[in-house]
Order: structure tokens, then sequence, then C-alpha cells
């Protein structure tokens, strides 16, 4: 069958074909968001991007949320498929698509009772406090089908199929750009405008998505299957659970560290903003390689093929290497023209300064973190997400009490200085675990 080249392909093969359209993808994903950034911070204010970049950590939440949890379904259903169990395939699919759907209507009405409080919270500078709730609130609303949207492409992964979430990534991402451009510059709806754009967007996304799924579903010889089936939500929630802690890792202690930034004021925020929207793009490959890891693992366990899980994890590590080399050489030599995408030419000195300061530091270390996601995919497509969730905890903790502790009296560096220790302290607690060989009882 086309789909198996993750159990028939060389390793290194295999890895690079599920995941550069992954990548590809989730560069075009985090353009749009970049775009609303750039739109907001040259066309409307620095305080517009400031209230954008103060919402960021907490709407990054609720994408690792949906996106982990697609992920976390997406090893169950890859294990099936790996067997060529097609009923089981078929039932965990809308199993995962219908439990995930109820889960965020709940979150998004969460959101909107409290988003504004946990905005206040983390002293939001007031001067960006109203439209960072505006977009809040409009984002809410859409999280059904951000959900859906990121669920739907977890499933087409897990399949094989990881061309067709990139093609709609990219339609997806295009559209929501001029959205953007028009309603921004046009309709002079701000920080709006740009949330609208993403709902519209992402929610047409979703739904040809659907459409598509069912169609490649019916090729399936399933035969007779449940649309619901309760005992396949504790195998999946069970690493689901795991991997959004792992995918909102960076989201949660941003946002735990969000009051220290907010402190500095809007300048320094907007320049920090931008910088994240950067560091967000950096860090796509890795993921990309990592949930590579984490599908290919999962497929080679379901086929008996233990000694390919190995031999994949090292391909992905070369994978990240490669990756590392290239980002670091393009953060060194065009951090200025990168961050003042966002800031214009009317951009403060304060905020071209945090920004060049936080990229030119943390483009050393983004090998860390593809280190960290290659070893947890491989965790996760096992199922040993003991380890794997005790590394990441340690990771936010470390993030958390260095920002809290020191950035206050030393100043806003060391919020980044924390970055890669917690990201090395992950990696290593999840490499020993490996180095074990425990994952294989999982199996």
């Amino acid at each position: 069958m086309e789909n198996d080249y993750l159990i028939r392909k060389k390793p290194v093969n295999a890895l690079i074909l599920f995941a550069l359209p992954i990548i590809i993808g989730n560069l075009f994903q985090q353009t749009y968001t970049m775009a609303d950034s750039a739109i907001v911070g040259r066309y409307v204010s620095e305080q517009a991007l400031a209230a954008i970049g103060a919402s960021y950590s907490l709407t990054n939440i609720f994408i690792c949320v949906a996106i982990g949890g697609g992920i976390g379904a997406s090893v169950i259903v890859s294990r099936y498929f790996g067997a060529k169990d097609y009923k089981k395939t078929i039932t965990a699919i809308f199993t995962s698509l219908i439990s995930f759907l109820v889960l965020s209507i709940f979150l998004g009405a969460v959101g909107l009772s409290f988003g504004k409080g946990i905005m206040t919270a983390l002293h939001t500078p007031a001067d960006a406090l109203d439209m960072a709730v505006e977009y809040l609130n409009i984002y809410f609303i859409g999280l059904p089908f951000l959900f859906m949207y990121n669920v739907l492409s977890s499933m087409f992964n897990a399949l094989g199929k990881s061309r067709i979430p990139l093609y709609f990534l990219i339609f997806s991402s295009l559209f929501n750009i001029a959205l953007d451009y028009i309603l921004v510059t046009q309709f002079a709806m701000g920080v709006a405008g740009v949330a609208w754009a993403t709902l519209i967007a992402q929610g047409l996304s979703a739904v040809l998505s659907f459409i598509v799924l069912l169609s490649k579903l019916q090729k399936l010889d399933g035969g007779r299957h449940r649309a619901f089936a309760k005992e396949e939500i504790q195998p999946m929630f069970r690493i689901a659970l795991p991997s959004i802690l792992q995918q909102s890792t960076v989201s949660i202690g941003m946002m735990l560290v969000q009051s220290v930034v907010n402190s500095f004021g809007t300048e320094t925020l907007a320049g920090f903003s931008a910088a994240m929207r950067i560091e967000a793009i950096c860090v796509v490959p890795m993921t990309g390689i990592g949930n590579a890891v984490s599908s290919y693992t999962a497929q080679n366990i379901g086929a008996k093929q233990e000694k390919r899980v190995t031999e994949g994890y090292h391909a992905a590590n070369q994978l990240v290497i490669l990756f590392a080399v290239m980002i670091l050489l393009i953060l060194e030599l065009f951090n200025r023209p990168i961050i003042s995408l966002f800031l214009g030419d009317d951009g403060t000195d304060i905020a071209m300064a945090t920004g060049r300061g936080y990229l030119t530091f943390m483009g050393y270390f983004f090998c860390l973190i593809g280190f960290k996601m290659a070893v947890d995919g491989l965790l996760r497509g096992a199922g040993d997400m003991k380890m794997f969730t005790v590394a990441n905890l340690v990771n936010l903790t470390i993030r958390v009490a260095v920002a809290k502790l020191f950035a206050p009296h030393y100043g806003i560096e060391m919020v980044w200085y924390a970055v890669p220790i917690g990201w090395f302290v992950n990696w290593l607690i999840s490499f020993i675990q490996y180095r074990t060989g425990k994952w294989k009882k999982h199996s």
C-alpha cells in the first residue's frame, strides 16, 4: 500500500518524506500568525503589536492542546493502521474527532468567561489590555474550528497522508494573510480584523479537510465500524495528555512569565513579542521531526519492527543538526531586518534591542529543542509517557523559576537564558529513559 512507507523505506528517507510536508505546512501556519503581528505592528500601532503579543502565550496554549491532542490520538490511529486493522482505524478517527470537538466547545466557553481576568492577572499593560481582550474573545468563538483543523491534520498524518494537511495549510495561510491586510488596512478593524481573518480561514479549512477525510476513509476496507467507541478514549487520552503537556510546555511557561515581561513596559513587550513570533518559526522544523518520529515509531511498533525505531531516532538527530545550523546562520546574519518586519520604521530602540537580543542568543540553542523533540517523539510513539511527562514538567519549572527569581533583578535577559537550560534538562531526562530500553516494554 502506498501509505505504509514509514515501515518500508530507509528510515531517514521515510522521516524526510513524512516530516517535510508537516514542516512546510507549519511554516505556512506560523507565517500567517507572523503576518497578524507584522500587519498590526506596521498599520495599527506598537500597542496593538503588544496586545497580540500579550495574548500569544495564552492562545498558544489552546493551539497546543489541539495539536497535542491530535498527536496523541494519531498514535492510536497509526498503530491500528500499521497493523492493517482498518475497522479500528476508522472508529478511532471518529472517536477522536467527536471527543475533541466537545472539549473545544468547553474550553471556548471557559476562555470567554475568564480571558479578561487572566490578561489582567498577567499585568498586561493598560494601553494594550482592551485590544488584547477583544482579540481573545473572537479567538475563543472560533476555537472549535481551530481544534478540528489541527486534529484532522493529525488524522491525515496518521494515515501517511501528510501532504493533504500541507495543501490546506497553504490555502488557509494565504487566505488568512489576504484577509488580515484587507480587514486591517481597508476596513480599519485593528486587532479584531486579524482575529476574524484567522477564524474565517481556519473554519473554511476545517470543513474542507473533513470532507476530504471522509472520501479517503471510504477507500479503506474497514467494513462495518462504530462512529464512537468509549473504550478508545482512555488509551487515546493517556497518550494525548502528556503530548498536550509536551506541546504546551513552552506556552505555559511563557504565560507564567508573561507578567515578568509585561512589567518591563509596552516597548519591551513589543520587541519580545516580535522575537517570539520568529522563535515559533524556528521551532517548526524541530517539532515536525518530533511528530514524524512519533508516527514512525507507532507504525513500526504496530508492524513489529522495533529495530527500525532506533535507526529512525538516529536519523532524526542528523536532521535536527542540519536544521539547527541553517537557523543559526539566518538569525546571526539577518536578525535586524527580521525584527524590522514587525516594528517598521517607527519601532523604538528598546523594542528593537529586545527583539535582536533574544534572537542572537537563542540562535545557538535550537539544536537542543530538536534533540528533545526527537527523543520525546520516540517515547510518545511507544506509549512510554511517565518520564516523558516528568521531563517536560522539569523544563517548565526551570523556565518559570529562573524568570520569576532573576529577571526582576538582573533584567529581561534572564527570561530567555532559562530556555536552553530547560530544553537541555528535558532532553537529558528523556534520553536516559530511552537508553534504558523500557520504552520497548510499552509496545
